[in-house]
């Protein structure tokens, strides 16, 4: 090879070609170490900006207006410009916040919201009966004998004192207070509940309880304002 001047001159370009395929390679490999760093940097650098977007974003969202978010519960349901009483905390049946006379508050050894919530129930079913025994005797059903013939229902009260029959009816009357009193003031008695219920109505239907409350809330109201219209006008059904 040395001997040989043509030889010895493809030797050397070949041997520079093997050498700037080296360089170029080097030169590759530093260019791509040097661009990692920067391309990890720029991705840091939208991370980062993103999330101060984000938080921009999330600091630049105006809240609800005040009438826009959920309503105070410190108001009673049933009358929403009264403050709602204490003791009605919703968990008692058909408990919707209405008192405004304050009676919930009352909490003594023996009047208490238990003793009123009975004491609604009772009024409510007497109502009911009341509000049906009212208006049927106006229709024409009264019991048999002349000292019942001529009564209508507003009238029947003084005259059924005369005769001596509301003696027997406070006689009922106070029998059944006596038990249902001291039923009132049992350990684990709850309100109402005497178990008397012959058609199992509370066993087909589970609403059954509240039902009976709102409409003896409403026949309370409704045996009112039946007696007043009829005393006002003085006449029978349907009293004008």
């Amino acid at each position: 090879i040395f001997g040989d001047p043509g030889t010895a001159a493809s030797s050397n370009m070949l041997a520079l070609s093997i050498s700037s395929l080296g360089l170029v390679a080097t030169s590759g490999m530093r260019t791509a170490a040097s661009r990692g760093p920067m391309v990890r940097m720029t991705e840091s650098s939208v991370s980062v900006d993103a999330a101060v977007e984000s938080s921009v974003e999330t600091e630049a969202t105006p809240s609800p207006p005040p009438s826009a978010q959920a309503p105070s519960s410190k108001y009673s349901k049933a009358i929403p410009f009264l403050s709602k009483p204490k003791a009605l905390d919703g968990s008692m049946l058909g408990d919707v916040g209405f008192d405004p006379l304050g009676l919930s508050s009352i909490d003594t050894e023996y009047i208490n919201l238990k003793w009123m919530r009975e004491a609604e129930l009772k009024h409510g079913r007497l109502a009911m009966l009341a509000f049906l025994g009212y208006v049927m005797v106006d229709i024409g059903f009264k019991l048999p004998g002349y000292k019942y013939a001529g009564l209508t229902s507003l009238n029947a009260h003084d005259a059924m004192v005369y005769s001596g029959d509301m003696f027997a009816l406070f006689l009922v009357v106070a029998g059944v207070e006596a038990y249902t009193g001291m039923k009132l003031f049992e350990k684990g008695h709850t309100p109402g509940d005497y178990g008397f219920d012959p058609l199992e109505l509370g066993k087909v239907d589970a609403d059954m309880p509240l039902r009976e409350l709102k409409n003896g809330r409403l026949a309370m109201l409704a045996f009112s304002g039946v007696v007043t219209q009829a005393a006002l006008t003085g006449k029978g059904f349907p009293y004008f």
